[in-house]
């Protein structure tokens, strides 16, 4: 990660990449859940993750626990990179922020990416499946993290480490359980929405539901596995999304070729 920007890692710089992919991670994920990506996606397109505060090389600064002031944050970082087409993808927190960063793009005038890519995460317009967590006494707390089976038992059962970490894990799950949706105009990007099978925070029709968030074009793929599908079949995942980025591509050069 280059010092002069902390918020993005760009695996494997490309200067000649035709596009970009803007990751941002789940809840208690950093830049590493998307280390491995670069091999199974388009070489011409550059992948970029974003870290969030409070976590690995910036543990000590104060985690965001909330998806618009993320935004806020992280916006100065990202602008640069979008000098040429690019799509954001998020995972279920992760998720909330992408789409409201498309949102803001919106708003405000700034290039919109191509498409918003989302996983694992119901439409921003409807309420989570599950009570909220991030504000439980922590032996309540560690319970709950536990049946939510994205954090390792190693790490729960670590006090020291979890004394360490417990901040940004509730951060980030109030940035995913406390969102609240706010009626704006409909996305014009492009939006594809993957959801697992078996998962229980995110239903097919749910995640189906993301169709309602834009007037562009709508993609939806179940894939197999629960929640965190994206790391239990993340092979098929990966290519599925690689042939959707091609398509995007595809897309985007039609639309700069009738431009000019």
């Amino acid at each position: 990660m280059h010092r002069s920007n902390p918020w993005v890692e760009i695996f494997k710089s490309q200067e000649n990449a035709i596009a970009r992919l803007i990751c941002f991670p789940f809840a208690g994920g950093s830049v590493q859940a998307f280390r491995e990506w670069h091999d199974y996606l388009p070489r011409s397109i550059e992948l970029c993750a974003v870290q969030l505060p409070g976590r690995e090389m910036r543990q000590r600064e104060t985690p965001i626990a909330n998806a618009a002031d993320i935004v806020d944050a992280v916006l100065p970082a990202l602008i640069p990179l979008m000098d040429r087409p690019f799509a954001v993808y998020g995972h279920s927190m992760g998720a909330i922020v992408a789409y409201e960063l498309a949102r803001r793009l919106q708003q405000e005038g700034h290039p919109a990416p191509e498409c918003l890519i989302v996983s694992g995460r119901v439409a921003p317009q409807r309420p989570l499946t599950r009570a909220p967590i991030n504000h439980l006494p922590h032996e309540e707390f560690i319970e709950g993290l536990r049946q939510l089976d994205g954090t390792p038992a190693a790490v729960l059962n670590d006090s020291e480490l979890m004394s360490l970490i417990e901040p940004m894990l509730r951060a980030d799950l109030a940035v995913h359980e406390d969102y609240k949706y706010q009626h704006e105009p409909r996305l014009q990007c492009d939006i594809l929405a993957f959801g697992g099978l078996c998962d229980p925070e995110a239903g097919r029709d749910d995640v189906a539901a993301w169709r309602d968030a834009t007037d562009g074009l709508f993609g939806l793929q179940m894939m197999p596995g629960g929640h965190f599908f994206i790391r239990s079949a993340q092979a098929l995942f990966l290519r599925a999304l690689s042939i959707e980025l091609r398509k995007m591509m595809a897309r985007s050069a039609v639309q700069e070729r009738c431009a000019s």
